[in-house]
C-alpha cells in the first residue's frame, strides 16, 4: 500500500509542474497584454494632445484671413465655407514636438506631410508611432512591436454670423458720408458670450480666438 502510494506522488509530480508552467506562462502572457494595451494608451493619448497642439496652432494663424474677411462682402461666410482656412506647416511641426513629448513620433499620412486636415477640411489629423515597443516577452515578436494611432482635432466656429446691414434708402439727409472707415463687429456666440472684433486688431486675437473658434477632438 505505501509503495503504491509512493508511485501515485511520483506519477502526479509532473502533472504539478505542468500546471504551475503553465500558469506561468498565462500570467506573463496577460502581462504582455497589459504592457500592450498600456503602450498602445499612451501612443493614444500621444497623437491627441499633438492634434489638438496642431489645431491649436492653426487657429492662431488664422488671424490675418479671419479680419481681411470682416473687410469684404460676404468675406467671412466664403472664409468659413472653404474647409482648409489655415496653412498646415506649422501646425504639423507642432504636433510633432507634442507627440516626442509624449513618447511618439508623428508619422506621414500618405506617404506625405506628417498631419492633413481632418475629413471635412476644418480640422487636422495626426497619425503617431510609439518610440518605446512593447518589449521582450513569452509572446514571439512583442520585442518589434510598436503601437501607432491616429487623431482629429476640429476648430469649429461657436459663434452667428452677423446679421448684414440692411441697404440705405437714399434719403441721407445729406449728412456727411462715413466712407470706408472699417468698424467693430459684433458676435455672438454659443454660451452667451459676445464679443465686439475690430478688423484692424490683429494683436487682440490671441485672445479673441478662443472665443470665436473652439478646438476640441472629434467624435
Amino acid at each position: 500500500m505505501t509503495a503504491r502510494l509512493r508511485g501515485d506522488r511520483g506519477q502526479a509530480f509532473p502533472i504539478y509542474i505542468v500546471m504551475v508552467a503553465g500558469l506561468l506562462f498565462l500570467a506573463f502572457a496577460f502581462f504582455t497584454v497589459g504592457k500592450a494595451s498600456a503602450v498602445r494608451n499612451g501612443a493614444q493619448g500621444a497623437a491627441d494632445a499633438a492634434a489638438l497642439a496642431a489645431a491649436q496652432d492653426a487657429r492662431d494663424g488664422m488671424g490675418t484671413d479671419f479680419l481681411t474677411a470682416l473687410l469684404t462682402p460676404d468675406g467671412l461666410r466664403d472664409f468659413l465655407d472653404d474647409g482648409v482656412r489655415f496653412g498646415l506647416a506649422h501646425p504639423c511641426y507642432v504636433a510633432g514636438v507634442f507627440a516626442e513629448k509624449n513618447r511618439a513620433e508623428v508619422t506621414p499620412i500618405g506617404g506625405g506631410s506628417a498631419c492633413s486636415p481632418g475629413p471635412e477640411g476644418d480640422g487636422i489629423t495626426v497619425e503617431v508611432k510609439s518610440l518605446d515597443p512593447v518589449g521582450k516577452s513569452v509572446i514571439p515578436g512583442t520585442e518589434e512591436k510598436y503601437a501607432t494611432a491616429s487623431a482629429t482635432a476640429v476648430i469649429e466656429f461657436r459663434c452667428l454670423l452677423p446679421e448684414e446691414e440692411p441697404e440705405g434708402d437714399g434719403s441721407d439727409e445729406g449728412g456727411e458720408d462715413e466712407g470706408d472707415e472699417p468698424v467693430p463687429v459684433a458676435f455672438d456666440c454659443d454660451g452667451g458670450d459676445q464679443i465686439e472684433v475690430d478688423p484692424t486688431d490683429l494683436d487682440r486675437w490671441d485672445t479673441i480666438s478662443k472665443t470665436l473658434f473652439a478646438v476640441h477632438l472629434a467624435d
